[in-house]
């Protein structure tokens, strides 16, 4: 749950849950923090769940199970996926090489499952794993001036540039780590650790000190990281096969042996997936289909062309920055023609578009690429 709940409240934040942990879910209108991040920079409390692996063989036992090449060096990190044997995802996450330990965050939920998981499968290896959630407080600062703003509140050093690589710092006399993110929502990004104690004091110097930057909650989030075309796990990745969703840089073809490896090289191997993620621009999205629900709007909603099923639409937004709904959807690969979102009996028009829908300052790592596509 939030490590800042008064906070948030103090800021008109709304609550919501997304894992079964607790999050600010927005600060009056979503809309109008969006746009402050698209143009200035914001901050939000991220619902990771947070597992720290220490022990002599901690760096073999992760790498061995995730997708990507864990770090060797300290203040490196990698994002990675696990798979099921079938190939399909089970969670996304960013490994960080902390040292003596790997700091691992976890969509909102998924911190307990995986510790539990790989706490019974350690035997004879030196590694101890614990699900350490409660014990920091993250928070993302992103925008065009997200640099700057960070930058006026270090102190000592400056903000990393590497993409997951980070920086052990403090702010307003607190000790931080400071990250620079993948850029998931398409602006310069940068994800700040402290302790959970220590919270309160950093979200207040992020919103307050230096530079400002507009508090911000998960609905805009989900609208920023859709124009970003950034797949997010619970609406593109849960249970699929990362091909198909594009998310490459989370795989490493030529590393060792990993849980689903081999389904995942071979459809590699193919030359392309069945399906694709693509971006589209219906005419409008319903009032009824765009509110009252704990799903996105249109979620599961067939994708069709030319009267025929060709896919469905895995999240919309009634809005955006762009002024215009968007969505994102799973097709046929060479699904082609006149596309539409068939909700009940009517047809909605939606123009196919590329991802991102948008440049900002910094592309997310995240956007679909597909061989031979």
């Amino acid at each position: 749950m939030t490590v800042v709940g008064d906070l948030h409240e103090e800021y008109g934040a709304t609550f919501g849950e997304r894992g079964g942990t607790e999050i600010a879910e927005a600060y009056g209108r979503p809309q109008r923090a969006a746009r402050a991040v698209r143009n200035v920079a914001g901050t939000i409390e991220m619902g990771y769940g947070v597992v720290t692996v220490s022990g002599e063989d901690r760096h073999e036992f992760v790498d061995d199970a995730v997708s990507n090449r864990v770090p060797e060096r300290d203040g490196n990190g990698v994002y990675a996926l696990l798979l099921d044997p079938q190939g399909t995802v089970q969670t996304d996450i960013y490994v960080y090489n902390a040292g003596e330990r790997l700091l691992i965050l976890t969509p909102p939920g998924r911190a307990a499952p995986l510790a539990d998981d790989w706490g019974g499968k350690v035997f004879i290896q030196d590694v101890e794993i614990h699900d350490a959630t409660g014990e920091f407080g993250i928070f993302g600062v992103h925008g065009p001036q997200a640099t700057e703003k960070i930058a006026s509140v270090l102190e000592g050093g400056t903000p990393p540039e590497e993409p997951l690589s980070f920086v052990r710092s403090s702010m307003h006399d607190t000790g931080v780590t400071v990250v620079a993110t993948d850029n998931p929502l398409g602006e310069e990004g940068y994800e700040i650790i402290c302790t959970a104690a220590d919270a309160r004091n950093v979200f207040e110097t992020l919103l307050t000190r230096g530079l400002n930057a507009a508090p911000f909650g998960y609905r805009s989030w989900d609208v920023l990281t859709l124009e970003a075309g950034t797949p997010i796990f619970e609406t593109e990745l849960r249970g699929r096969v990362p091909n198909v969703a594009g998310v490459r840089n989370a795989l490493d073809f030529e590393k060792g042996c990993y849980v689903g490896q081999e389904v995942v090289s071979k459809i590699e191997n193919r030359g392309r997936p069945s399906r694709r993620l693509v971006g589209l621009t219906p005419g409008r999205i319903p009032e009824s289909a765009a509110s009252g629900s704990d799903t996105p709007p249109l979620s599961g909603v067939p994708v069709v062309a030319d009267g025929a099923a060709v896919g469905e639409v895995t999240r919309a937004a009634p809005w955006s920055t762009l002024d215009r709904p968007l969505a994102l959807a799973l097709v046929d690969f060479d699904a082609a023609g006149d596309l539409a979102i068939r909700l009940e009996d009517e047809d909605i028009h939606a123009k196919a578009a590329s991802l991102p829908f948008l440049e900002g300052s910094a592309p997310s790592a995240r956007v679909p690429t597909y061989p031979n596509g």
